[in-house]
Formats: C-alpha cells, sequence, structure tokens
C-alpha cells in the first residue's frame, strides 16, 4: 500500500502549513506515461522521402570526357546507368536501362559525320519519353533545329557549355523533365543567318516606316505628312530604299511596287 506523506512547511510569521505530496509512485507513473506518449508521436512520424536519383546513359567517343561527365554527374546526385563509346551501341543500352536522360555526342564512330544524331532520332522515335541532349563541338543551326523540332525534352549544347557544372547540371535536369534547352551561340547563330536572308535588315528604322507607307499605298506627300517631314526628305528616303533592295533605277515606277512587294513578303 502507498503511503502518502504530508509535508510540513514553516512559514515566515512562524505559523506551519501543511501540504499533501504525491507518492513516489505516482510521479514515476505519471513520468512514464508522457515519456511513452513521446514515443509514440515520434515512432510514427513519417519520414522524409529522398528523391529519386535522375538515370543518365552517356555516349561519346573520347573517353576522358566521358568518363569525367560521368564523375561529374554522380557528384551532381544523378546516376549514371551506362556508358558507350560509339552510335551502335546507345540504342540497346537505353533499351536495356531505360534512363531519363541521354546524352550523346553529335559525330561519333565510324565516320564522325551524324551518327550520334541519328541514334538520337532512333531513340526519340521508340522511347519518345526520354530525354536527349546532344553536345557538339560547334555551331550546327541545321541539326539543332532538326533535332528541336521532334518533341519536347530535347537540348542541344556545345561542348564547352559543360565547363560550367552548375549550368550544365541544370540544363540536364530540366531536359530530364520535358523542357527544351537550346545553346545561346546556336539562338545567336539563328539570329544573324535572318539578319543575312532578310532583304530589310540593310534598312535604317526610317526607311523602314517609309516603306511600309508606301505599303499603304501613300504618295511621297501623303508620306511626308504622315511623318511631318518635307516631300524632299521622303524622295531621297525612297531612293536609298531603292538603292539598298537593289532595285535599279528604270523610267517607269515598277521599282516603287518591287520595294512593297519585297516589304510585303518578308512581314
Amino acid at each position: 500500500m502507498t503511503v502518502v506523506l504530508p509535508l510540513a512547511l514553516t512559514c515566515m510569521d512562524g505559523s506551519r502549513k501543511t501540504d499533501t505530496v504525491l507518492p513516489r509512485p505516482a510521479l514515476r507513473e505519471i513520468v512514464s506515461r508522457e515519456d511513452e506518449a513521446l514515443t509514440t508521436e515520434t515512432s510514427t512520424a513519417e519520414p522524409s522521402a529522398a528523391p529519386t536519383p535522375l538515370r543518365a546513359v552517356l555516349a561519346d567517343d573520347e573517353t576522358l570526357l566521358r568518363e569525367g561527365l560521368a564523375s561529374l554527374l554522380e557528384r551532381s546526385g544523378f546516376t549514371v546507368v551506362g556508358q558507350v563509346g560509339n552510335a551502335v551501341e546507345l540504342l540497346p543500352l537505353v533499351r536495356k536501362s531505360t534512363p531519363d536522360v541521354v546524352v550523346v555526342d553529335i559525330r561519333m564512330p565510324p565516320t564522325h559525320t551524324t551518327e550520334g544524331l541519328d541514334a538520337a532520332r532512333a531513340i526519340r522515335q521508340e522511347l519518345p519519353d526520354i530525354g536527349i541532349l546532344v553536345l557538339s563541338a560547334y555551331v550546327d543551326v541545321e541539326h539543332a533545329m532538326e533535332l528541336l523540332a521532334s518533341g519536347r525534352g530535347i537540348g542541344y549544347l556545345l561542348k564547352s557549355r559543360v565547363t560550367d557544372v552548375a549550368d550544365f547540371v541544370d540544363t540536364l535536369q530540366r531536359i530530364a523533365k520535358g523542357a527544351s534547352v537550346v545553346d545561346p551561340a546556336v539562338v545567336q547563330e539563328l539570329v544573324s543567318e535572318r539578319r543575312r536572308d532578310d532583304p530589310l535588315a540593310v534598312l535604317s528604322p526610317r526607311e523602314l516606316e517609309v516603306l511600309e507607307l508606301m505599303a499603304e499605298g501613300r504618295s511621297n506627300a501623303g508620306i511626308a505628312r504622315r511623318l511631318w517631314v518635307t516631300e524632299g526628305t521622303v524622295e531621297k528616303h525612297v531612293r536609298s530604299i531603292l538603292t539598298k533592295l537593289g532595285l535599279p533605277e528604270t523610267d517607269d515606277d515598277h521599282r516603287r511596287v518591287r520595294a512593297v512587294i519585297t516589304f510585303l513578303e518578308s512581314r
């Protein structure tokens, strides 16, 4: 039987006060119940699940580059599930390992022309959900655009971009999740090609404005009123436009019509 002992205290005025103290077994029981509740709460908490590493396959005939890339990806949280040094072995490896993303050099043995690109096409056709990053030593706009036209989860990068580890890893993660990524150098080349192919690229902003008003059927006088300039100024702009577009002088007004047609075809 548990005995409850009184606790006698002497107050400052000399009087005595008696309080009841819980017996030691009762205290132990309370502490035990609290510890049990805490243990139960801790044990039922679900541990946070670690993210599943992205699986990658590498294809490049340069062993040092391929091994270095594999090491880089492993340190960055990827799992490299396979490597090959030629395009012939790439598709069977991808079929077997079903990676999230494939990194392939555009030029591989035996001819070092478009073997990597051809393998990328075959993977995309057979396994469209696998992301593909094609690496190239130089800008090839035609191949880049052909590859990007095949759908989502596609990337085209220059090999020089691999040196920026954080940017490269981020790019590969985005491609694995379905994004399409183009090397900035390819974009710049596309812009440059468009400028080279655009016959109106030689015109100044004011000349383009005059040509647009010509296309609306306005006369030189009408253009002058619209732009708040003299008619002589408009005539100078028109002569400059015709010269820059390579339209020689004629006795009729036919080249003015040709200039308008060029403008419309470029829009």
